[in-house]
């Protein structure tokens, strides 16, 4: 191999590949254009049975209910007193759809890019050489947490109320203004989580989590440059360092993201598992978008340090921890299953005995685990780029599948559904994200090219 050759490399973020995206970005924006009209005017059907609207309306009626079914206010508004008919015989109107899908896609896309860092982080810290050739893709994901992170803020700040139910104020107060009178609204379980579930410390919380990730992301992206230019072994002693701080702080703020992203979405329910299980499904969808940008750019002539062993090995992570998202899933659901506590229990039951979602509740675990294992289980399936992108290109679609099973029962309840809406907005979401990654990689050379363990990566075998 002529390693001289193969460390000049510079991706060419060509006007054709990006035409392809501007095309993807308006063909989502007319059929998110064509979701909110078919939404207005009721033309697109629910999947909510009538006996339970008829059931929720009741509740309303008696004051009764927890208030936690579809959403009976006006879009931006949090009065659980401005109670619309409709609204609750109908299920909750698109606006309440457009903000789950926009947060289904927020925490996808978040996670590809934060795991971008992580796994690079997670190559410092383990001195691991075999994967130095193709370290600046998963580094130019990163580049997409700070639009993630407003995204993320400002969906919260116009969709909070349709989103989280625990961003009600009347939720807290146990009396009325009179401070005599029981406030019917009064709900003792989110009372009790006032020091946590609150706007002003959750917004505190998203801003750091960002500030940490995008930190992270830029000083790697930084000294990794510089030792570019410079060369050395200081800059990798740095990274090491440094990235093992990001790795503590990441244990931490990921697990607290999940709660407070996808959890308190079901205010009533908990479980001890979810941070970790937020975190596989990241892993995994970061992990086949990584083999899956490897392999393509490899196609088109890039990465000429990259070869089957390497390739093999992305495969081996791609097949390995879709076994460990599965063992998560699977403890999570079976301590739930046999605890039989009503508050754990209420998350798969909503799931389960809902016919539009149990059957989603059984194709994710399909395509998360069963397709991936059979088709990965072999050396040579893993050597061959076709079953990898094939593979790839099903876990991405299965993850933001388990995404959608975590955000919309939460929100929609019986009435969530599957149109227009999700399918434009995932692919605005996907072109952009490819945008920003892709503009990023091709500023920066396609190598770390004075990384001290490169010369490992290019006689890498196994």
């Amino acid at each position: 191999m002529e390693i001289n050759i193969t460390k000049e490399e510079q991706f060419n973020f060509t006007s054709r590949f990006k035409k392809i995206l501007g095309i993807v970005l308006v063909v989502g924006i007319l059929a998110v254009i064509g979701g909110i009209v078919v939404g207005i005017s009721g033309g697109e059907e629910h999947h909510g049975a009538e006996h339970e609207a008829t059931e929720v309306t009741e509740e309303f009626r008696t004051g009764e209910g927890s208030g936690d079914g579809p959403r009976t206010h006006a879009p931006g508004t949090g009065d659980p007193q401005a109670f619309d008919m409709a609204a609750v015989e109908h299920g909750p109107d698109w606006v309440t759809r457009l903000f789950a899908n926009l947060w289904i896609n927020n925490l996808f896309f978040t996670g590809l890019a934060i795991i971008g860092v992580f796994f690079v982080a997670i190559q410092y810290v383990s001195q691991a050489g075999w994967s130095t050739g193709f370290l600046r893709i998963p580094l130019a994901m990163g580049a997409w947490l700070p639009y993630a992170g407003v995204l993320m803020l400002v969906v919260f700040w116009f969709g909070s109320h349709d989103l989280f139910h625990w961003t009600h104020e009347g939720l807290y107060e146990k009396f009325l203004a009179d401070g005599k009178t029981p406030n019917p609204e009064y709900d003792e379980i989110i009372a009790g989580k006032e020091a946590y579930l609150n706007t002003a410390f959750y917004i505190g919380r998203t801003i750091a989590y960002f500030i940490i990730w995008a930190g992270a992301f830029y000083f790697l992206r930084k000294k990794s440059l510089e030792e570019d230019i410079n060369g050395g072994t200081s800059y990798w002693y740095t990274l090491r360092k440094y990235s093992a701080i990001f790795l503590v702080l990441f244990a931490v703020t990921s697990s607290t993201a999940a709660w407070d992203w996808v959890m308190s979405i079901d205010p009533h329910w908990f479980s001890t598992l979810f941070g970790w299980y937020v975190f596989s499904s990241w892993w995994v969808s970061g992990l086949a978008a990584i083999t899956l940008v490897v392999i393509l750019l490899r196609e088109h002539g890039y990465l000429k340090v990259v070869n089957a062993n390497h390739v093999h090995d992305l495969g081996k992570f791609v097949f390995a921890f879709s076994i460990f998202w599965t063992y998560l899933w699977f403890s999570q659901f079976l301590l739930i299953y046999y605890a039989n506590i009503p508050e754990e229990s209420i998350y798969f039951i909503e799931r389960l005995s809902s016919d539009y979602y149990s059957p989603i509740f059984f194709i994710n675990l399909v395509i998360n685990f069963v397709f991936p294992f059979f088709v990965l289980m072999t050396r040579d399936a893993k050597r061959h780029s076709i079953f990898l992108k094939i593979t790839c290109i099903a876990i991405l679609f299965g993850h933001w599948l388990d995404f959608y099973l975590m955000v919309t029962p939460g929100v929609m309840k019986e009435y969530g559904g599957f149109g227009l809406l999700e399918t434009g907005l995932t692919l605005i979401y996907g072109a952009a994200f490819l945008f920003v990654t892709f503009t990023a990689l091709s500023k920066v050379p396609l190598v770390p090219k004075n990384h001290p363990m490169l010369e490992e990566s290019l006689h890498h075998h196994i």
